[in-house]
């Protein structure tokens, strides 16, 4: 059966006009029909935050789970129904803060859930106040003076965690996110997409760099595997491998021919060359990486979980409640 966005649409989206959660949630809608699973095979599970009212907005099943909350919630989903396809939806507050616990333990145990980063590197729901995300010296509502901490940077804690899926696009970049919310969902194990995100009411503009096409044409760059890693308004840059790290080249200068140029491998065992991409931007002169950046099998937790079952239960005795009442001394009682 095909689908088409309206069946995965419920309800009228309250966020701020101007949001980057309307523009996920379309893109969303979009990918899932395109996906093609049923509506009731899908669960969208989320935590509290703007980005958390997600689910309300879904004509599939969905929960809105406590505070920092959704991965737990989305890996007994999952573990509990396998067939289900789940999308978890957080934002930098919710999913790194009070629940970055549950966000680096469902990378390590690879639950096969189809997680949403939503960045917009700030508290908005309740107002204002500085997140995991925001960057050292950010002026808020909860730092007056600018905070004096170092922020997260989701794909380092995702790949950390020893996480095997890390894609990256922009919330008003409706192709790239159709791209990378299909590959998370082929993907088999955890998956964690990072959606950049402006809040127009007290972050606007923290991802200008990227959020309008002719920026992210001069500030980003679209990684595709088995691709040269090639970027700029007409393809005129490049990266090459400089020592242990990464240099911009100008092809045509200097002799720099695309043959020259690092080819992007997203299923590399080793993700030290993922993580350099995934770094990149944010005023160190490199452009920031759009598209999937890694994407490598490994065994999954709900998969692991019901094999263990299985052979555990053919190594018993008994099989079913009346086998296992079967096993001990019986005495009938006339």
């Amino acid at each position: 059966m095909s689908y088409t966005a309206q069946d995965f649409k419920k309800g009228q989206p309250r966020w701020c006009p101007g949001c980057g959660d309307h523009f996920f949630l379309a893109s969303l809608q979009k990918a899932m029909a395109e996906i093609g699973v049923a509506p009731y095979e899908t669960a969208v599970i989320s935590g509290i935050g703007c980005s958390s009212r997600l689910p309300h907005y879904m004509a599939t099943y969905g929960m809105n789970t406590i505070h920092g909350r959704a991965a737990a919630i989305a890996t007994g989903a999952k573990v509990a129904n396998p067939k289900l396809t789940v999308w978890q939806i957080s934002g930098d507050g919710d999913g790194l803060a009070i629940g970055g616990n549950h966000f680096i333990h469902a990378n390590r145990r690879n639950i096969d859930l189809n997680m949403v980063l939503l960045n917009n590197r700030i508290y908005g729901l309740t107002k204002g106040q500085y997140s995991p995300t925001s960057p050292r010296g950010f002026v808020s509502k909860s730092s007056p003076y600018g905070t004096v901490e170092d922020p997260f940077r989701p794909a380092e804690l995702c790949f950390g965690a020893r996480g095997h899926f890390f894609a990256r696009a922009v919330a008003t970049d409706d192709a790239g996110i159709n791209h990378i919310l299909k590959a998370a969902y082929n993907h088999k194990g955890a998956s964690v997409c990072e959606i950049l995100q402006n809040c127009v009411i007290f972050n606007n503009g923290t991802h200008d760099a990227v959020y309008k096409p002719t920026d992210r044409k001069k500030n980003a760059i679209y990684v595709e595997h088995g691709k040269p890693l090639i970027f700029g308004e007409n393809n005129e840059f490049g990266l090459v491998q400089d020592g242990f790290g990464l240099k911009v080249v100008k092809i045509g200068e200097n002799g720099i021919t695309e043959k020259d140029i690092l080819v992007h491998d997203a299923k590399c065992q080793d993700n030290t060359l993922q993580l350099k991409l995934a770094l990149m931007g944010d005023g160190d002169g490199f452009p920031i990486a759009l598209g999937v950046i890694r994407d490598v099998e490994a065994p999954t937790y709900n998969d692991a979980v019901y094999a263990q079952i299985e052979e555990v239960s053919a190594a018993k005795k008994y099989h079913n409640f009346a086998e296992l009442l079967e096993t001990n001394d019986i005495w009938e009682v006339k």
